[in-house]
Order: C-alpha cells, then sequence, then structure tokens
C-alpha cells in the first residue's frame, strides 16, 4: 500500500474505533506522537489515550488528505459530544516508512484539549514490551 492509503485506512480505524486495526497499521519500535500537550513514545500509550477519548468522540471527519513520498498530510475535524469544547480542527502529520506509520505529528488548539482535561495530560510513557 501507499503511504498515503495507510494512512487513509488508519484514519477510518480510529474514526470507527477498531483500535486493534490501527495499530497495526503503526511501527511497534520506535513509534512517536507529538502534540502540543502531550508526547507518546509507545503506540499503545498513544492508542489508550485515543481510547480513552471514545466517550466525546462523535465523529472523525476527514477534509483532506495528501501525500509527498513518504510524508502525509490530512486535515480533519474531530466532532465531539462534549459541549464546553465543540469540535476541533486537527492538521496532522505522518510519516510513513516500510508500510507502517513511524511518527504522527498533531496540530491543534491545545488549550481546548488542557481545558477539557482539567490540566491533567498524559506524558510521554514506555515503550511497548
Amino acid at each position: 500500500m501507499q503511504p498515503k492509503d495507510i494512512v487513509a485506512q488508519f484514519i477510518a480505524d480510529i474514526s470507527a474505533q477498531r483500535f486493534d486495526e490501527a495499530k497495526s497499521l503503526l511501527v511497534a519500535e520506535g513509534f512517536e506522537y507529538v502534540g502540543p500537550n502531550m508526547r507518546f513514545l509507545s503506540r499503545d500509550d498513544m492508542l489508550s489515550y485515543q481510547f480513552g477519548m471514545v466517550a466525546i468522540q462523535k465523529d472523525l471527519v476527514l477534509r483532506q488528505l495528501s501525500a509527498e513520498g513518504e510524508h502525509v498530510f490530512a486535515i480533519l475535524d474531530y466532532l465531539t459530544n462534549y459541549e464546553p469544547i465543540g469540535d476541533v480542527r486537527l492538521a496532522v502529520w505522518f510519516r510513513v516508512q516500510n508500510d507502517k506509520i513511524q511518527k504522527v505529528e498533531a496540530f491543534y488548539n491545545a488549550a481546548v484539549v488542557e481545558n477539557m482535561l482539567g490540566g491533567n495530560l498524559p506524558s510521554a510513557g514506555s515503550k511497548d514490551p
């Protein structure tokens, strides 16, 4: 599969809450997620955080997906059931190598997430065993 197809499948799996399928598209060793207010060095830690957000997720709408080589860029609307924050627009940069997503870098209004979590943000955890 091409990097763009891998990322499209990952986004579809996250949107449909198919976390095991999403996990299979991420590298087991050397994974990194970087956002404006959190960082994960383990795919399990990032997916656990995503699983925790399921209660407020209404939908994940892919607005744009483009690729240049191993780099894939996505513009998404994260629609929530949580009235105080409403919907969140995301720009996400993925790096795909050897048919697996190695790095995810997300850009969004960090204040919205910090307010929602009451300042209790997760930090970089351990690597997958």
